[in-house]
């Protein structure tokens, strides 16, 4: 058992190993742990919504992009582009800003008057000669980061409608021309407005089997050798000033000496474009930059200048990215920070109300322990807690009872003692002084009080003897009819004397006498004790009757023996009855030894009955008698196990009262 310094029972424990601050620790802790895991779950199903929503609005702005793209690279400026703006703007719900790179307004699809600012940054800008591959469609056919024209943007080398009829015409007949020999082919058009035939399956080789070549076809118009032309100065201009030979392009944009062309023509494009190729030397690469510069020069008076491209929400305002920013980061700690200062708050006051009953107990049991009053633990809650407290006041009044039953008993022990005690001292010291003769009735006297003083003292060893569990039994078969008969034998001088009829009735035809495992000198003292009790209180011309059958009950389902000691005498008193079996109780409150009797006698029977496994009550009518009824198990195995559970068997115990001594 834990033992605590009495120095260290006055005062609390501390914080840290009290159970305030375990329970405030424990929350303080699974607060911590649901926030830090909320917020992961928050941050982790937000950027996963942010990271979809963007690539939703990533795959609208690539399209928003195209279609500007598209039309600046066809017109040679934004004029009219207000009704392209909001139609895309309608189809993808957001708002779409174009302005110049001074960040003069050219189109906005916001419908206000005033439409909101626009953000310091734009989201692209809208150049045909300088085409952005993350957002251009087209990109895949500009040949990637070496070619950053858009291919829309044909400028000089769009064809006239003559020259566009002419060559569609030649292309359809090339296409029947395949088709004759199996071969599926397509009439395609390009920006430009030159038509080409795109074989199905893109197998080159099977076509160059066929005779269904067209040079009508395949060589430039007019219009294209201008265009061409103009170009071919242009890129030979820009190499003269770095001091290069100049060179003769072709129609497909490669040059050379006509007989080994340096690029290959990529036949799937719109328009013939150069297919990047990983040129060597340094006159192929300033070449290749000449004509690149010479492109965008010849171009620049055919297209749009470039734009800035604003895109937001519906609002009017660009839609932040979300990030843990110092600005979010201290949000997050904040929300985090008030959920714990609540749960902690929470915690105090609940651990507040379930701690202070608790003080209160321990404080009621210090008191209780240095033998003061303790005054009942009030608590109303209907909780664990509460329930203690409730059981603490039950024991505190249990112990409070015992208390004065001690006192009481005490006081009854001295009182007993005293009135032999004195008797016997009063006679003595009469006989000391003279003035009694010490003759047989004097001895006779004396007898009589030492007598009833060992009474006494015999009854409260054998009441002791059962608290401590040392009462000894001696369990042996048992005829109860036996018992009955000797105790009757054993009382019927007493009784005659008194002028009581004492019988002992035999069992009934039905109802045999049960024979049961007891201890025959204990089973006789208890009995004896009720026929002597019942005697006592039985008036001149009573009838006190003793009887024993067999029965069987729910707690006994082998078998019992039951035995009824009855008597017509005064009874006992309804409010009294439940005293009976309690030491020193008298009803008589005087305590006049006119009935004789030490108040032990029936507490000495319940004791006895107990140790047997059994149980003893007692039924009355004032006025009219009254009945004690004793129920022993006759099962051996439960008789010995009761007496073994108290501890009271012993095999060297012979037993102090006889059949004349109960």
């Amino acid at each position: 058992m834990l033992r605590v310094p009495r120095d260290r029972r006055r005062t609390r424990p501390p914080l840290r190993k009290s159970l305030f601050g375990r329970l405030l620790a424990v929350s303080a802790l699974v607060a911590a742990c649901s926030v830090a895991a909320t917020a992961w779950i928050a941050v982790q199903t937000t950027s996963g919504a942010i990271r979809q929503e963007q690539g939703q609005n990533l795959t609208a702005d690539a399209r928003i992009y195209d279609s500007l793209l598209g039309y600046a690279a066809g017109h040679p400026t934004w004029e009219g582009v207000d009704s392209t703006v909001r139609e895309l703007a309608r189809q993808s719900g957001r708002r779409i800003a174009l302005t110049t790179e001074q960040r003069r307004p050219l189109a906005d699809s916001a419908s206000r008057s005033s439409p909101p600012a626009l953000p310091p940054q734009a989201s692209a800008i809208v150049d045909p000669l300088s085409v952005d591959t993350a957002l251009s469609r087209t990109a895949d056919r500009t040949g990637g980061a070496a070619d950053r024209v858009d291919p829309r943007a044909v400028g000089p080398f769009r064809l006239p409608t003559a020259e566009r009829t002419a060559l569609q015409r030649a292309a359809e007949r090339n296409a029947e021309c395949l088709s004759r020999v199996g071969i599926a082919a397509d009439v395609v058009r390009g920006p430009s407005g030159r038509p080409r035939v795109q074989v199905v399956g893109n197998d080159p080789d099977r076509v160059q089997d066929t005779r269904c070549a067209s040079e009508d076809l395949d060589a430039p118009t007019a219009t294209e050798r201008k265009a061409l032309a103009n170009l071919n100065e242009l890129a030979n201009a820009c190499l003269k000033r770095q001091n290069r030979t100049g060179v003769q392009l072709n129609l497909d944009l490669s040059w050379g000496d006509g007989s080994v062309p340096k690029a290959a023509v990529d036949v799937s494009a719109p328009v013939p474009r150069p297919v990047p190729i990983v040129r060597t030397g340094e006159d192929d690469r300033a070449t290749a930059s000449c004509v690149d510069t010479a492109r965008r020069e010849q171009l620049g008076s055919h297209v749009a200048s470039p734009a800035l491209l604003f895109i937001g929400d519906e609002g009017g305002t660009t839609v932040p990215g979300f990030d843990l920013s110092p600005a979010n980061t201290a949000k997050i700690a904040g929300a985090a920070a008030l959920v714990l200062a609540l749960t902690v708050g929470a915690t105090v006051l609940a651990g507040s109300r379930l701690v202070r009953p608790l003080h209160a107990l321990t404080g009621a049991a210090q008191r209780m322990r240095d033998g003061e009053d303790s005054a009942p633990v009030q608590v109303t809650d209907d909780s664990e807690i509460g329930r203690l407290a409730a059981a603490f006041n039950d024991m505190a009044d249990h112990r409070a009872r015992l208390e004065a039953q001690r006192k009481d008993m005490v006081s009854d022990v001295a009182h007993e003692l005293r009135t032999p005690l004195s008797n016997i001292r009063g006679w003595l010291e009469a006989a000391h002084d003279g003035l009694a003769e010490p003759d047989p009735a004097f001895i006779a006297s004396l007898h009589t009080e030492a007598v009833q003083l060992q009474h006494i003292i015999d009854d409260l060893q054998d009441l002791a003897a059962a608290d401590a569990g040392a009462l000894r039994l001696h369990p042996e078969p048992v005829r109860i009819g036996d018992v009955l008969a000797q105790v009757a034998a054993a009382h019927q001088a007493r009784a005659e004397t008194a002028g009581v009829t004492l019988a002992a009735l035999p069992a009934m035809a039905d109802a045999p006498s049960p024979a049961l495992w007891a201890d025959p000198v204990r089973l006789r003292q208890a009995i004896g004790n009720l026929v002597s009790n019942a005697v006592r209180h039985t008036p001149s011309g009573g009838r006190v009757t003793v009887r024993a059958y067999g029965a069987s009950s729910a707690t006994a389902p082998g078998g019992e023996a039951v035995v009824e000691v009855a008597d017509t005498g005064s009874g006992i008193s309804a409010e009294h009855l439940p005293h009976v079996f309690d030491r020193f109780w008298r009803a008589e409150k005087s305590r006049s030894r006119r009935t004789g009797g030490s108040g032990l006698g029936l507490a000495i029977v319940r004791k006895l009955v107990e140790a047997h496994g059994g149980s003893v009550s007692a039924t009355s009518v004032e006025g009219q008698g009254s009945v004690f009824t004793l129920r022993l198990p006759t099962d051996a195995a439960k008789a010995v196990g009761a007496a073994e559970a108290a501890g009271t068997t012993s095999p060297d115990d012979g037993g102090r009262y006889g059949p004349d001594q109960a």
